[in-house]
């Protein structure tokens, strides 16, 4: 059936014409109504703010200021725009007509001074009495920044970070001022967003902070003394970096995307011989040359060029009582090495959530991670690019070239495998209210939960030797859970400021992990990791840890008439580490400080700034092994202990055994404590164009703890963990920070500084010869000492023959310290210490119109450096055996292949260096000149240079290093093994704004 529709008649026709003509007036009439509306936002000296945000109140149309303050806007006379910029009180203004708006935004001095952020709060930087140092985003470090440690790297006086080896998101040494500690190496604590991290046992071979997308972090504050460190008491010994991720701001949304592409080479190669000098030096040296007719450069064969990817995008916004902030990111950085990628997948959201007239506020942070890691056989291919024959071809008729008794790092590469996937999610939630005027309740609930799989694995190939495949697999999870309330007290009157803070908070970690190994895969093309069942297990272990830390914990701060300032805090810790007769340590502070600069007798001075500070304070350390003061048991069979008891029983193994120590309990092992005093001065002129600080610190480490061997040999265990008596690692020093802003309102603007940092560092009153901390490997080297903690000399120290020569038989000639006439392990001396004594940094910033140009150095002087690298391959018998070294293995001419490669000062090296660590050469595109600003704001494009040079005297690879092997679980420094050598970067950027 087919169903007939009417036409309409010709009045309804009528009516709907009269209708459409109504509707499309009134919309004229709007339209009409509506004008552009143009406008500058200045401060009070008259220059541009970019960023502004210019809103009509009560829609949601609006606009932000491009890079000369400029916006456009549909608006309507009658409407009233909003302007607001961070720093800067909002202003509202009632269009009264079309004219061209200039709008002056006045400065919030409280806003502007309220940027250091310290623990379970922030303070006016103008009333912190601390040693804090204070890293904003637009100062972080540029280039290929694969983790937060990279963006501090030479920005904050007395803070030292070490990228140990040249890896993708390799791990870090972060020292901040001096070394304290034996077990725990030198790794601050990190608190994300208020909440305190655990990097203690994550699965991850890498950086733990690979996390963390470096593009949401807004800014990094480092808590150096301890009067700004005591809040955190037990894991505050080694400092505290407080890293404070974006959130949205007041205004319309908006909309940033930034995508980095750059390629990356190696930055220096070692100079090893070539083709040429490599045939000569054999034969001179009296080997038999093995020559392959070839001019191979095995550093350029080994290792390629790089490519980075970096793709970010986040959207934030707010109102009066709500923002947020929300990214993605996508990282895809190759290492120099073939088989070596780190990816990392990244998610945030930030918000905010005001009610009640603003009395209840919601903050709740979540971010999730997934960092992918492929890693090759590093110190194999390192081996091979410095010692293979540079006279062979890589390739033989299309093939890889057959290596006698070595194989060819080409097969190798086929052959091994390091895979490791982690997931991360770190999430809070903090909801406070205020009880009433002053006084407000804060809850923070936060979950930090990891996993990690690893697979390391070998082929089976037979063109490499390997008859069949090898897998080594892990799993890990680390979970840890945080419950924390506070109560705030703000107090302010004409003279008198108080904010008082009282809190206990409760963190609980559970880490467990598991290990299967496998061999005998067969060589059937498919990887042992997706085989398991066909390879037989060989192995398997599994443990778990629950470490719950209870903490109770004040801080009172007070100011008079903005002048005169005091802080104190008490921090009570109780650790499940600890054994029940010390499960609990006190952590005290006390600081002052006085603004001089507003005394009257300073008025008409030439100080906008001058402000003395002094403090005193403890914190403690924690990180020690779970459970060390309970007693363990083990079966006695393991010391062939057994009981031969049963007739007729003729083997060993048969016999019953029992249960004996493998660790004794001790309930009195205590807290290391770190006290530290510091007295600093900041200061400003020139109306703070030259701004500055000046800090000296002491801090003495105490009730070291050690795993030690006992002095009676009658002992149910052969090692017991005690504190060691009267034992002190001492660190003192000066720091020096300056900054030098150039007049901003001209075209040409620069912005100069730097800072620098002494640090003299003593172990006193140990009662042992020496402490190893870095010990030889190799074959008829292992085990020896290289340097150690040593009674009144630096954590670090090298210990070890000096070197004085070749003797006419062709051995090597040591001082005979002790005059016996004999050369023995009793003729070691120091030589010098891993720890550099003073560290330096320089900045140089350059703004002309919409250029701009940043340069930024750090380094190091006063260390050394053992170049075990070079005791291991650089020999004369190895280039007489037809193994590649460098000049330094013929340095003396009557040098006998079969002198030993003893640890000596012959292969201690000055450690100095300066480094251009990054430079970026950037401009920022004016949208309106281009006829784009209707859909965007801000485009910056950027080009940035990573190591782009080194000055140093040192013969490896890079000076900044760290990959010797540790010794009883303490921390090594300054040893140089084969280390992965660092890239050169250019990272081309662009940055749009919508």
């Amino acid at each position: 059936m087919i169903k007939l529709i009417p036409l309409l008649n010709f009045q309804t026709m009528k009516k709907q014409k009269l209708l459409i003509l109504f509707l499309l007036f009134g919309f004229l009439s709007v339209s009409w109504g509506q004008s552009n509306i143009a406008g500058v936002v200045i401060d009070e000296e008259g220059i541009p703010l970019s960023g502004a945000s210019v809103t009509i109140i009560g829609t949601a149309t609006g606009a932000i200021t491009d890079f000369d303050g400029g916006f456009n806007i549909k608006a309507s006379v009658g409407d009233v725009l909003e302007v607001s910029y961070l720093g800067y009180n909002a202003e509202q203004i009632t269009i009264s007509d079309l004219s061209k708006l200039k709008i002056t935004l006045t400065s919030n001095d409280e806003e502007l001074d309220a940027v250091v952020v310290v623990g379970y709060g922030t303070q006016k930087k103008s009333d912190v009495t601390g040693a804090i140092g204070s890293l904003q985003s637009e100062s972080f470090n540029k280039g290929v920044v694969a983790n937060a440690g990279q963006l501090l790297q030479g920005k904050v006086a007395g803070v030292n970070v070490s990228n140990v080896t040249g890896e993708p998101g390799s791990g870090q040494d972060i020292v901040i001022r001096g070394v304290g500690s034996l077990r725990s190496g030198t790794t601050p604590l990190y608190v994300v967003d208020g909440f305190a991290l655990d990097n203690s046992g994550n699965g991850v071979p890498t950086n733990p902070l690979n996390f963390i997308n470096p593009q949401d972090i807004e800014s990094i504050d480092v808590l150096k003394d301890a009067s700004a460190a005591a809040i955190y008491g037990a894991r505050a010994a080694n400092g505290v970096i407080v890293i404070t991720t974006k959130k949205g701001k007041k205004g319309r949304m908006q909309m940033n995307l930034t995508v980095s592409a750059g390629l990356s080479k190696i930055a220096n190669k070692i100079d090893v011989f070539t083709a040429d000098e490599f045939r000569q030096q054999v034969v001179a040296v009296g080997g038999e040359l093995s020559d392959g007719g070839a001019n191979t450069d095995w550093q350029d064969e080994l290792t390629r060029t790089a490519v980075t990817k970096k793709t970010n995008f986040s959207l934030s916004g707010g109102t009066e009582s709500s923002n947020y902030y929300a990214s993605v990111g996508v990282d895809d950085i190759q290492g120099i090495l073939r088989n070596n990628d780190l990816k990392r997948y990244s998610a945030r959201v930030n918000a905010t959530q005001k009610a009640f007239k603003d009395k209840l506020k919601i903050e709740f942070n979540v971010a999730a991670t997934r960092t992918e890691n492929v890693r090759p056989d590093a110190t194999s291919i390192i081996t091979d690019m410095l010692e293979l024959n540079p006279t062979v071809p890589v390739y033989t008729n299309g093939l890889p070239t057959e290596l006698g008794d070595r194989t060819n790092p080409i097969v190798t590469e086929k052959v091994y495998r390091d895979f490791t996937n982690n997931n991360r999610i770190l999430a809070n939630i903090a909801p406070s209210i205020e009880i009433f005027k002053g006084l407000t309740y804060r809850l923070n609930l936060g979950v930090d939960y990891s996993t990690a799989n690893r697979d390391v694995q070998t082929m089976p190939l037979a063109e490499a030797n390997v008859i069949e495949g090898f897998l080594n697999t892990y799993t890990n999870e680390n979970k840890t859970t945080q419950v924390e309330n506070t109560l705030t007290y703000n107090f302010a009157s004409e003279n008198h400021s108080l904010t008082a803070l009282v809190g206990q908070s409760y963190q609980e970690n559970f880490y467990t992990s598991k290990r299967w190994s496998y061999d005998s895969f067969p060589d059937n093309g498919i990887e042992p990791r997706y085989q398991i069942g066909i390879g037989n297990l060989t192995g398997d272990s599994a443990s778990a840890v629950i470490n719950e830390l209870q903490s109770f914990f004040g801080r009172v701060n007070y100011a008079f008439a903005n002048k005169y300032m005091l802080t104190a805090t008490m921090r009570a810790d109780g650790s499940s580490k600890f054994g029940s007769n010390n499960k609990y340590g006190y952590f005290p502070s006390v600081a002052a400080g006085w603004n001089i600069s507003n005394e009257s007798f300073m008025e008409n001075g030439p100080f906008s700034n001058l402000k003395l500070r002094a403090s005193w304070g403890q914190t403690g350390n924690q990180e020690i092994p779970s459970k060390i003061t309970k007693a363990s048991y083990g079966e006695s069979g393991n010391d062939n202990d057994i009981y031969p008891l049963t007739e007729g029983v003729v083997n060993a193994a048969d016999y019953p055994l029992g249960l004996v120590y493998s660790r004794t309990a001790n309930p009195d092992i205590q807290w290391e404590v770190s006290t530290q005093t510091n007295i600093g001065l900041d200061f400003g002129i020139l109306n703070n164009q030259l701004t500055g600080s000046v800090d000296y610190f002491n801090k003495v480490s105490e009730n070291v703890l050690l795993e030690v061997v006992p002095a009676d040999p009658i002992q149910p265990t052969t090692t017991y963990w005690t504190n060691i008596p009267n034992m002190e690692i001492k660190n003192n020093g000066v720091e020096v920070a300056l900054d030098y802003q150039s007049d901003a309102t001209r075209d040409f603007t620069f912005n100069i500084g730097g800072n620098f940092s002494l640090t003299k560092n003593k172990v006193e009153n140990s009662p042992y010869q020496v402490l190893t901390t870095g010990a030889a490997q190799g074959s008829g080297q292992s085990g020896a000492t290289i340097n150690g903690y040593i009674n009144n000399e630096p954590i670090g120290a090298f210990y070890m023959r000096e070197f004085l020569g070749i003797d006419g038989e062709g051995f090597s000639i040591y001082r005979d310290i002790n005059d016996d006439g004999a050369i023995d392990d009793r003729d070691r001396t120091i030589a010098g210490s891993a720890l550099p004594d003073y560290l330096y940094a320089f900045y140089l910033n350059f703004n002309y119109k919409n250029f701009d140009l940043g340069l930024n150095f750090n380094g190091a002087g006063g260390n050394k450096i053992y170049n075990h690298t070079r005791m291991s391959s650089f020999n004369i018998g190895n280039i007489q055996g037809s193994a590649n070294t460098t000049d330094q293995a013929v340095q003396y001419p009557n040098e006998s292949p079969l002198n030993s490669n003893v640890a000596s000062t012959r292969y201690l090296e000055d450690g100095d260096f300066l480094r251009l660590n990054n430079a970026t050469l950037g401009y920022n595109l004016d949208p309106k000149k281009v006829g784009i600003n209707d859909w965007v704001n801000a485009v910056r494009i950027s080009l940035t240079g990573e190591n782009l040079f080194v000055i140093t005297k040192y013969t490896g690879f890079d000076p900044e290093v760290n990959t010797g092997s540790e010794t009883g679980g303490i921390k090594t420094f300054g040893i140089d093994r084969y280390t992965y050598p660092k890239a050169r970067t250019f990272l081309l950027s662009l940055n749009v704004s919508f």
